[in-house]
């Protein structure tokens, strides 16, 4: 029998012992050193637990200081996020159980390295770690989205044999251009989305879509355990202080504790702590089912998903399931490059100026981590508050979740931002990848961010590519 989720947490509390600061084996990156950075305080983004390490593993190393447990516990994690699981029954029965429905084999088919997804680039091109939320009006008990009746929360556009996926994904860009204050062009691309082949019939005459990609893996547990109080005393729902900006926290089912709780994870901040957005990914993602989430997502009209064969209840244990929580929680945080580099400090000057700071805060402190005693009381750089804030009519989905009004989303974290490129192997930014670069993030933002947007228009282009060149630092 397995271990329940309590007991397993229990069992790695025990195990985790004394708060260490070694490496558990030669895969863990060297100590930092006071004379590989000149200011520790920018440079090491995610405090003690940063990596020096522009590779394109860059996002993929364990964070410094975990016992000798934990890091062996981290690479089987591991071994779970990157290999793909196969269809029910197979030999391979810790391994089984994908589907019926799917947007990828494995989590990593997502999170390519650990990195972000992209939006597809030509008709019918399967998810590369992009999906569409769904809804309809009105919400359950805990203000959660209603599914769409014939296609779930999420439009699954792979199956197994035997089961007819959901349909596919088309995504056509309009271009509009427009001009700096020096008169320098650009170009924005607006995308439309549209659900074609559809298997099951017609969508609800009222769907609310959502696109999403998959964001980039680092740093997860650091800000698990920043406290509650810390990012609360960052909200402004009122903006009180009157600079234009009001900052708000969602409150989200949390199904391990069965209560309220604040949200921390996802663009909109639906997810609550790292266990329910992994196991939420697990089933949504690649229809394996935990303890968590034991209910494969099948419409009702979805006969041929309803009746598949499963890999067993739970398609994944338990403690295999915490092994890969705790690998998501502890990947380590790629330090700032160049720093103090002259044109670096003046970007970052520039980025202060234009209040960007006022949602991507630059310094935070975690708290105790309950279960990894390395990411606790760390001074940490990851240029977000965690809350929610309206970006304008030209980023909104118009799709409410939980608190989160269709116009509102999470302030992204910055770090890492600068190694997509290397890591992905492209350089699509924001929620659904439309923005092809760092300028055309910048001048997608709205709402909130409008005066920030407007400073960075009337910057020389020497401002702008120094504020550039900050954020690519990160």
């Amino acid at each position: 029998m397995h271990r329940s989720i309590n007991a397993f947490i229990f069992i790695i509390l025990a195990l985790s012992g004394l708060f260490l600061f070694i490496a558990c084996n030669t895969a863990n990156p060297e100590p930092v050193s006071d004379s590989e950075v000149s200011d520790p305080g920018e440079e090491l983004l995610g405090g003690q637990t940063t990596v020096f390490n522009t590779t394109p593993n860059a996002f993929g190393q364990p964070a410094p200081g975990l016992d000798r447990h934990d890091g062996l516990l981290f690479f089987v994690g591991n071994s779970f996020f990157n290999q793909n699981w196969v269809t029910a029954p197979a030999s391979t029965t810790a391994r089984d159980g994908l589907g019926p429905l799917f947007n990828s084999r494995s989590c990593a088919g997502c999170h390519f390295k650990d990195g972000r997804g992209r939006p597809p680039e030509t008709d019918g091109e399967l998810s590369t770690g992009f999906l569409i939320r769904l809804s309809i009006p009105s919400s359950d008990i805990h203000k959660a989205p209603l599914p769409e009746p014939n296609y779930g929360g999420q439009f699954q556009d792979q199956a197994i044999n035997g089961t007819p996926a959901e349909g596919s994904i088309r995504v056509v860009y309009s271009e509009t251009p427009g001009a700096f204050a020096d008169g320098t062009s650009y170009s924005l691309r607006e995308p439309t989305y549209e659900l074609v082949d559809l298997a099951y019939g017609d969508l609800h005459p009222e769907t609310m879509m959502s696109p999403r990609v998959a964001n980039q893996m680092i740093g997860m547990g650091l800000l698990e355990a920043v406290p509650e109080e810390t990012i609360l005393a960052l909200a402004d729902p009122n903006d009180a202080d009157g600079d234009g900006i009001s900052g708000r926290p969602n409150y989200v089912w949390d199904a391990f504790n069965n209560r309220m709780a604040l949200g921390r994870f996802g663009w909109k901040a639906n997810q609550p702590h790292v266990l329910q957005q992994v196991a939420g990914a697990f089933v949504g993602d690649i229809g394996i089912s935990t303890t968590l989430f034991p209910e494969q997502e099948c419409a009702i009209p979805q006969t041929e998903c309803l009746d598949a064969v499963d890999g067993g209840q739970p398609e994944i244990a338990d403690d295999d399931l915490l092994k890969v929580v705790l690998y998501a929680s502890s990947l380590a945080v790629p330090a700032q490059r160049d720093g103090q580099d002259e044109t670096v400090l003046q970007g970052q000057q520039l980025f202060t100026d234009a209040q960007c700071t006022a949602c991507h805060t630059p310094v935070m402190q975690t708290g105790i981590h309950p279960s990894i005693p390395t990411l606790s009381h760390q001074t940490i750089h990851p240029y977000t508050d965690l809350l929610l804030h309206d970006m304008g009519d030209g980023l909104a989905d118009n799709r409410p979740d939980f608190q989160a009004t269709g116009t509102e989303w999470r302030t992204p974290p910055l770090w890492g931002i600068g190694l997509i490129e290397t890591v992905n192997k492209h350089t699509y930014y924001l929620h659904d990848g439309r923005a092809r670069n760092l300028t055309e993030a910048i001048l997608w933002h709205g709402g909130e961010a409008e005066s920030a947007q407007e400073s960075f228009l009337n910057m020389s282009q020497a401002d702008r590519d120094a504020l550039i060149t900050f954020l690519k630092s990160l």
